[in-house]
């Protein structure tokens, strides 16, 4: 009792703290109340409200070519790029080459468009690449100064899966330094901000690839995923993502490449707006290892078994979850109980009061060689340690090269043990232990995504353990799907994350699909319709 009263006072005063802090500054805030005017202009072209898998289809079948689909996200991303700051390197008239090779393949293919399907599912459809991962010919810097200048030589393997089943890529988008923070900003390319909102943060570190994906300028994505940072963003613009169970798509060609543990909580998957184009990424994205996940097999939905929880047990290093985000999960439960006359149970798991604890742990722990990872103050100087304290003085007289959140977790790192003690060791196991038998092969999880609602650009600073939320399940290795369900009364994207059983990643995309038509999924930040306008193809073909 003593313990729990203690916890109580130490949130109690934490959040108090915080408070403090965001008063002074949101006063000092040199961005305050000029992007809340601005507002992206509205989608106009209705090839940008088509998925992935319909712009395939049309393309294959000659409604419309693969230069004009290209062509009118190159000019979406024209006019909200200036605004968003998301896509940071473009390949635009090599995008259009690739296009109209592809008009010209399909105009000279004699073997029906069955044939083209199978062979390049995704055959002229154009999709964006966090720049941290290689894609010949652009710049993979990962947000450091120190990097400008590398350029990748070759694709990493699940940008070159895509690019081999048709799909051309626009160009690379803005992560986090070293993708390691909640909010894409680094010193090299600035700040990226929310379509719906140009004061808020888009997540990291995929953040880029979520505000290009939710602005109507690219359909489809490649982002990766280490403590949420593909379901963050995805949650933060409202779009679709997956974590895939651990193992199944390679991590091989993005930088930093993990060491110790890590290599066993990253993983690479899909960003998307529309939930029909998460199975056909993925599968594709997996290679022959997507076979594994059996992502063709029908899901009954009458016979999953749903559990509900609606946040961690009160972490004090946590923020409470947002009640708009608590009534979005309560809704999802009765649509779900509606819907497929299932019983979803409200459940409570201890354990995940220690999510952070567990996650920071595991991340600095040594790997089975007895190695310890590679620390972030040696990634930000490349091999070369960099001092926390001096990089922190020079920041304050604005002369380090470094955003201020990386030199501080580079300071909280100096702080941290690498070998976790007993007690977090027992709490990760019991929750793994606990989670894989209560899930098994037919359970889907119900948990916040997050637990505010997107913040004021640079917010996280004082709430930067809030990513515990997601980042419990990199350490459990169970795929995750991010599913949006429409939007706050801030106007701001709320959403729920779908964890299932390792290799039961179908379970989880097949719940994505049915809230996408219960909820509305993606909408147009820059309409204020209620849901976005949808293509008719000339066909009525879907």
């Amino acid at each position: 009792m003593a313990m729990t009263r203690l916890e109580k006072l130490l949130g109690l005063f934490l959040r108090a703290v915080v408070r403090i802090f965001f008063t002074i500054f949101q006063l000092f805030s040199p961005e305050r109340g000029k992007e809340e005017e601005a507002r992206l202009p509205p989608i106009s072209s209705p090839l940008l409200t088509a998925p992935a898998i319909q712009l395939a289809r049309l393309i294959r079948r000659k409604e419309v070519t693969s230069v004009e689909v290209v062509q009118a996200y190159i000019d979406r991303i024209q006019e909200v790029n200036p605004l968003i700051n998301a896509l940071v390197k473009d390949r635009f008239a090599a995008a259009l080459q690739e296009a109209a090779q592809v008009d010209k393949l399909i105009e000279e293919e004699t073997g029906g468009e069955d044939v083209l399907e199978d062979r390049l599912p995704l055959l002229g459809v154009p999709f964006t690449v966090k720049e941290a991962f290689a894609l010949q010919g652009m710049p993979n810097s990962t947000g450091l100064l120190s990097r400008r200048a590398v350029v990748s030589g070759v694709d990493a393997p699940s940008v070159a899966l895509l690019k081999r089943a048709g799909a051309i890529p626009l160009g690379v988008t803005n992560c986090s330094e070293l993708c390691m923070w909640l909010e894409s900003h680094n010193h090299l390319y600035g700040i990226t901000r929310n379509p719906y909102n140009l004061s808020r943060i888009v997540g990291g570190s995929s953040g880029g690839e979520g505000s290009i994906i939710a602005s109507g300028a690219s359909v489809i994505g490649v982002g990766s995923d280490i403590g949420g940072s593909i379901r963050m963003p995805c949650f933060f613009n409202g779009i679709f993502g997956h974590k895939p169970t651990v193992g199944i798509v390679s991590n091989a060609g993005q930088y930093p490449p993990p060491s110790g543990q890590q290599p066993g909580f990253l993983c690479t998957g899909p960003m998307c707006r529309y939930a029909g184009d998460l199975v056909p990424m993925l599968k594709i994205m997996a290679g022959p290892a997507a076979e594994k996940l059996s992502l063709s097999a029908e899901v009954d939905l009458r016979k999953i078994r749903f559990f509900s929880v609606p946040h961690d047990g009160g972490s004090p290093l946590l923020s409470p979850v947002d009640p708009q985000l608590i009534q979005a999960q309560k809704r999802v439960v009765q649509q779900l109980e509606a819907d497929f006359g299932v019983k979803v149970k409200e459940i409570r798991i201890p354990q995940l009061k220690y999510s952070f604890q567990i996650w920071g742990a595991m991340m600095s722990a040594p790997g089975k060689d007895g190695k310890s990872p590679t620390t972030f103050a040696e990634l930000m100087g490349e091999g070369r340690k960099v001092w926390p304290v001096w990089e922190l003085f020079k920041w304050m007289l604005g002369l380090s090269s470094h955003t201020v959140a990386a030199i501080g977790l580079a300071l909280v790192e100096i702080f941290q043990s690498s070998h976790p003690t007993q007690f977090i060791l027992q709490q990760k196991e019991s929750l793994q232990q606990d989670l894989e038998k209560l899930l098994g092969v037919d359970g889907v999880l119900l948990y916040p995504s997050h637990p505010k609602l997107a913040p004021k650009h640079h917010h996280p600073l004082f709430t930067p353990f809030n990513f515990a939320y997601t980042g419990i399940f990199n350490i459990l290795g169970l795929p995750v799907t991010q599913c949006p369900l429409g939007l706050s009364a801030e106007g701001l994207p709320m959403g729920i994350q779908l964890v299932a059983g390792k290799l039961q990643d179908r379970l989880p995309l097949a719940t994505a699909l049915n809230l996408e038509k219960a909820f509305g999924g993606w909408r147009d930040p820059g309409s204020k319709a209620d849901s976005p306008k949808t293509f008719k193809s000339s066909s009525n073909s879907t």
